[in-house]
C-alpha cells in the first residue's frame, strides 16, 4: 500500500540520514524542506537574528512545506510512497498529517529518530563548524529552546496504519 512516511525528531537527530535510507528502501519521494529552502532563499537562518528576520525565515519555511505537501499529495495519489522530512515536533501536527493520509486513502507511518541531548549538541557543534550542504546554522540556544517544546510521539502514534 502507498504510504505517507513522517520523519519525527529534532535537528541533528539523524532524520535526513534515515530518510535517505528509507527513500531507497521504499523507492519513495523524499521531501526535505531545508534543501528547497536554501535553494530558493539561501542560508537565511543564523545567530543573533532579529525577530523580524526569524519571522521571515519561518514564513518562507512554512511556504516551502506547504508546497511540498501539494507535491506529496499528488505523488501519493499516483501510487508512490512519500517521506516528509519535516521534523513534526507536535502531536497535533502529526495527527493532522495522519488525517490527510487517511483522506487520500494511503497508509501512514511515523519514523521517530531519537538520540540523547548530549549527542544532539555534539552533532550541532560539528554541523555548525562544517556547514554541510543543505543544512542551516542552528544556534545552540535555539536547539535548547526546541528541545523544551518538542513532543515525542507516543507508542500508539508509532503504530503504522493502512486506513
Amino acid at each position: 500500500m502507498t504510504t505517507l512516511h513522517l520523519m519525527v525528531g529534532l535537528p541533528c537527530s539523524g532524520k535526513t540520514t534515515k530518510a535517505r535510507k528509507l527513500e531507497m528502501k521504499y523507492s519513495a519521494l523524499r521531501l526535505t524542506p531545508d534543501d528547497w529552502h536554501i535553494r530558493l532563499f539561501g542560508h537565511d537562518y543564523e545567530d543573533n537574528m532579529t525577530e523580524s528576520e526569524e519571522k521571515m525565515h519561518d514564513s518562507r519555511h512554512d511556504s516551502v512545506e506547504s508546497l511540498m505537501w501539494d507535491v506529496a499529495a499528488r505523488v501519493l495519489v499516483l501510487g508512490v510512497d512519500v517521506i516528509l522530512d519535516f521534523g513534526f515536533w507536535s502531536r497535533s501536527e502529526r495527527d493532522g498529517f495522519r488525517s490527510r493520509a487517511k483522506d487520500l486513502g494511503v497508509g501512514f507511518q511515523i519514523h521517530f529518530v531519537e538520540v540523547p541531548e548530549e549527542v544532539l549538541f555534539e552533532r550541532l557543534e560539528v554541523r555548525n563548524a562544517m556547514h554541510p550542504e543543505g543544512t542551516f546554522f542552528v544556534p545552540e540556544a535555539k536547539l535548547k529552546e526546541w528541545i523544551q517544546i518538542f513532543e515525542p510521539p507516543s507508542q500508539e502514534e508509532l503504530e503504522p496504519s493502512d486506513d
